[in-house]
């Protein structure tokens, strides 16, 4: 009964530590806030730009990574339809029967969707990177105005 009581006053205890640390941790952060903005806003204005310039130029730098992502991904999945068509070939002793004829129809059919899929991610990225250009100039043009 007595630990029970002990171990529930601990509790308490350490409920308290906590939540006070929580509220002295929050109520200090309101001291650190940046005064700049209000004390010299042309300044935030050519680094919000400047700002809006680099972020324009990582999505841009971004983009050209994943369409290089997305075009090694397609030729990746081209070559392994390309080697299973081979070795099913090897296998039939290119005798063209059924299945040799449905292992080439596959290849094909994966190689075209592999191209497909590709431009179509291909053209989400190229929107992404335009939609994130585009709302940057959008921001940039009201902090000018």
């Amino acid at each position: 009964m007595l630990m029970k009581r002990l171990s529930a006053i601990g509790n308490w205890i350490a409920t308290t530590v906590i939540c006070v640390s929580a509220i002295a941790f929050i109520w200090q952060g309101g001291f650190f806030t940046n005064n700049s903005a209000m004390a010299a806003p042309a300044v935030n204005l050519i680094a919000s730009s400047d700002a809006g310039d680099k972020v324009q130029e990582k999505a841009r730098e971004d983009a050209g990574r994943a369409k290089n992502f997305i075009r090694d991904t397609a030729d990746k999945v081209e070559r392994t339809a390309n080697k299973n068509a081979s070795k099913v070939e090897d296998a039939t002793d290119n005798s063209g029967n059924l299945i040799e004829r449905k292992a080439k129809s596959d290849r094909n059919t994966i190689e075209k969707r592999a191209e497909e899929d590709a431009a179509r991610t291909e053209k989400a990225v190229d929107n992404t990177k335009n939609a994130i250009e585009r709302t940057v100039d959008n921001i940039k043009d009201a902090f000018s105005k």
